[in-house]
């Protein structure tokens, strides 16, 4: 075991943890917030489990999902919304339980946890599927395209999953408006690809191919 990575990982982890915590439980003003430990549950836990399997089955993969610092200046703005959004995403989230806001049912939060949970699948799948899989846009060395599985089709699999994912998170806090800052990210994410695929259509061999065979970017038919 690469005992840097192991704490490198496990800082980083603990860390997210703590700050989701106080994100979503400080503007809640208790600790008596079923909806915020239901999220950090179904969150932390299959990341842990995600962690532990990648530190021992492929651990240059889980060095890459580790590094998140973006070289592109475009990259880096993309990156810095999406945190502006998680904030802001979390902390009414916590506010809605502390004020009565309008909030969500106990169907929805059900409904949002299932979603959540199969959009992790689909996570992992697309990581099982791609080891070149960074957390950064760049083209490593070696690296070829994956056209197979999930890849055969739409063009960015991951990304479609995460929209699933984070769409997902404020039904489970059960907050409306919190749900409505999170549809901020499938715009957020369609600016990153477009700049992705400039980068990979430059750099990456076979990637223009791979467009032509693949035409749907996130969603089937659609985009």
């Amino acid at each position: 075991m690469n005992l840097k990575l192991f704490f490198q990982a496990t800082v980083k982890f603990l860390l997210g943890a703590v700050l989701v915590g106080l994100l979503v439980f400080l503007p809640a003003g208790t600790i008596n917030f079923f909806n915020g430990w239901l999220f950090m549950a179904v969150l932390f836990v299959p990341m842990f489990v995600a962690g532990i399997v990648m530190m021992f089955k492929n651990p240059d993969l889980l060095k890459k999902r580790l590094n998140a610092k973006e070289k592109e200046h475009e990259q880096d703005l993309v990156v810095k919304l999406s945190g502006l959004m998680f904030i802001a995403g979390f902390v009414v989230a916590g506010l809605t339980h502390r004020f009565g806001w309008y909030t969500l049912d106990k169907g929805a939060v059900i409904v949002g946890t299932v979603l959540f949970l199969i959009a992790y699948i689909l996570y992992a799948e697309v990581l099982r599927e791609n080891t070149f899989l960074s957390r950064t846009i760049e083209v490593q060395e070696n690296q070829t395209v994956v056209d197979t599985g999930l890849y055969g089709i739409v063009r960015h699999p991951m990304y479609s999953a995460t929209i699933l994912l984070f769409l997902s998170i404020p039904l489970i806090l059960g907050s409306v408006f919190s749900f409505v800052i999170f549809l901020v990210y499938p715009f957020i994410i369609t600016k990153r690809i477009k700049n992705e695929e400039e980068l990979l259509e430059k750099e990456l061999k076979g990637y223009t191919e791979y467009k032509e065979k693949v035409k749907y970017r996130l969603i089937p038919f659609v985009w």
